[in-house]
C-alpha cells in the first residue's frame, strides 16, 4: 500500500521535475531555477528558460529606473548592484537611444510616463511591512493640470511627463527627471512646490530650469502663451489629476495609490483569464506576438507566489526564444493565474547575486535598459 502511495506520488510530480530544475535557494524566499526542456516550443527547438519564485511575504520587488532619473540607461546588473537587489529583471520598454519610457510608468507613487495608448502593465505595492502584491491590467494614462483664473475652474491637458518638449506642448517634469528640465530658452517654465502646490515662480525665454524636489516643473514650448496658460501666475493654487484608461475595470483610486507601475506589451493572463486577443495593445500583426524572440515575464502562480522569467533566444544552436502561444505554455508548467510580457529581445537580462545568468542575445553583450525590477529582502 505504502509503496503505491510513493508511485502515486512520483507520478503527480513527475511534470514538473522533468522540465524544471531542482530549485536553488537564492535567499529567503527566493529559489532559482532553469529550464532547457525543448516540448516548451512547438516545434521542439533549443531551449533556456531562467526563473525566479518569489514568496511575497519574504520578498519587496520594485521598479527602480537607471541610474535613477529619467533618460537614464544601465545594464541590469548595475542597477541591481546599485540598489543592492538580490536578484533582478529588466522591465518596461523604452526608447534605446535615451531611455525615454515608452508607455505607462509609475515609479514610487509618482507617474514618469503617460501614454494614450493602451498597454498591458503590472501594478506592484511593495509596503515595508506586510507583503508584495501585485495586479495586471491593460492601462492608459493622461495627466492635466488643474487651476482657477478669474473665479473659474481651469482644466489644461498635459501633453507628456517627463520626455522631451515639443513645440506648442504642455510638459510636466518632476524629480526622477534630473536636476533640471534640461530644455531650450525658447519656451516658458512654471516653478511649481509646496502643499498645497503652488507656483513659485513664472520664467519667461527659459530652460534648463531647477525642478523641486517637492514639486515639479511645468514647461511650454513656445513664447506666446495660450488661453488659459496665461493666466498660470506666481501663488496661484494648482492641482493635478490622472486619467486613467482601465481595459479591466481596476479603479482610479487604485491607480492613484498604487506604488509601481510598469508597462508591458502582451497581458497573457488575468485572475485566471488567458487572453488570446491583443489588439486593445497594438499587438496583432505576427512580427511581434508569432514570432519567436527573447522575452522577459511577471506572473503570479495559484499559490500566490511571483515568478519572473528570462528566456533567451535569437541563438539557433542554444535558445530559439518564444512568441506568446509558447511563453502561454510556459504559464501553463507554472500554473500562472496571471501573467504579462516585459520588454524583451537584447534587453532580456536576469540578474541573481550580481551576476547575470541568462546569455543576453546583443552581440555586444548585456543591453543598457531604462528600468529594472529588483528583488529584495524583508
Amino acid at each position: 500500500m505504502l509503496r503505491a502511495l510513493l508511485v502515486a506520488l512520483a507520478c503527480v510530480t513527475a511534470p514538473q521535475s522533468s522540465w524544471l530544475s531542482v530549485g536553488e535557494p537564492i535567499a529567503p524566499g527566493v529559489e532559482y531555477y532553469t529550464s532547457t526542456d525543448q516540448s516548451l516550443v512547438e516545434p521542439p527547438g533549443p531551449t533556456a528558460v531562467y526563473l525566479l519564485k518569489l514568496d511575497p511575504k519574504r520578498v519587496a520587488l520594485d521598479s527602480v529606473h537607471a541610474k535613477d532619473r529619467i533618460m537614464g540607461l544601465e545594464t541590469v546588473d548595475a542597477i541591481a548592484a546599485s540598489h543592492k537587489a538580490i536578484a533582478a529583471v529588466n522591465a518596461g520598454f523604452f526608447n534605446t537611444r535615451n531611455g525615454d519610457p515608452a508607455t505607462v510608468l509609475k515609479i514610487s507613487g509618482e507617474l514618469v510616463s503617460d501614454a494614450t495608448q493602451t498597454r498591458g502593465v503590472v501594478i506592484i505595492n511593495s509596503p515595508a511591512s506586510g507583503q508584495t502584491t501585485l495586479g495586471f491590467d491593460q492601462l492608459g494614462a493622461k495627466q492635466e493640470l488643474r487651476f482657477k483664473a478669474g473665479g473659474k475652474d481651469v482644466v489644461v491637458p498635459i501633453d507628456g511627463v517627463d520626455t522631451t518638449r515639443a513645440i506648442g506642448k504642455l510638459m510636466l517634469y518632476s524629480p526622477l527627471y534630473g536636476p533640471e528640465s534640461d530644455t531650450a530658452p525658447t519656451g516658458t517654465e512654471w516653478i511649481v512646490s509646496g502643499s498645497p502646490l503652488r507656483v513659485q515662480d513664472v520664467r519667461s525665454n527659459a530652460g534648463h530650469s531647477l525642478i523641486p524636489r517637492d514639486g515639479f516643473v511645468l514647461s511650454f514650448g513656445g513664447v506666446e502663451l495660450p488661453v488659459p496658460l496665461d493666466q498660470l501666475r506666481p501663488r496661484v493654487q494648482v492641482s493635478l489629476r490622472t486619467n486613467w484608461v482601465s481595459l479591466n475595470g481596476v479603479s482610479a483610486s487604485e491607480l492613484d495609490a498604487a506604488e509601481h507601475i510598469v508597462n508591458g506589451a502582451g497581458l497573457l493572463r488575468r485572475q485566471g483569464r488567458v487572453l488570446t486577443d491583443w489588439t486593445a495593445e497594438s499587438l496583432s500583426g505576427p512580427a511581434f506576438t508569432e514570432t519567436r524572440h527573447p522575452r522577459t515575464l511577471i506572473g503570479v502562480d495559484d499559490k500566490g507566489f511571483i515568478w519572473l522569467a528570462a528566456i533567451d533566444g535569437r541563438q539557433p544552436d542554444r535558445a530559439v526564444g518564444m512568441n506568446f502561444a509558447e511563453l502561454q505554455r510556459l504559464c501553463d508548467r507554472l500554473h500562472l493565474t496571471d501573467a504579462l510580457n516585459l520588454d524583451g529581445g537584447g534587453s532580456t537580462s536576469m540578474v541573481v547575486k550580481g551576476e547575470i545568468r541568462n546569455k543576453p542575445s546583443d552581440a555586444t553583450g548585456p543591453r543598457p535598459v531604462s528600468d529594472a525590477l529588483v528583488v529584495t529582502i524583508r
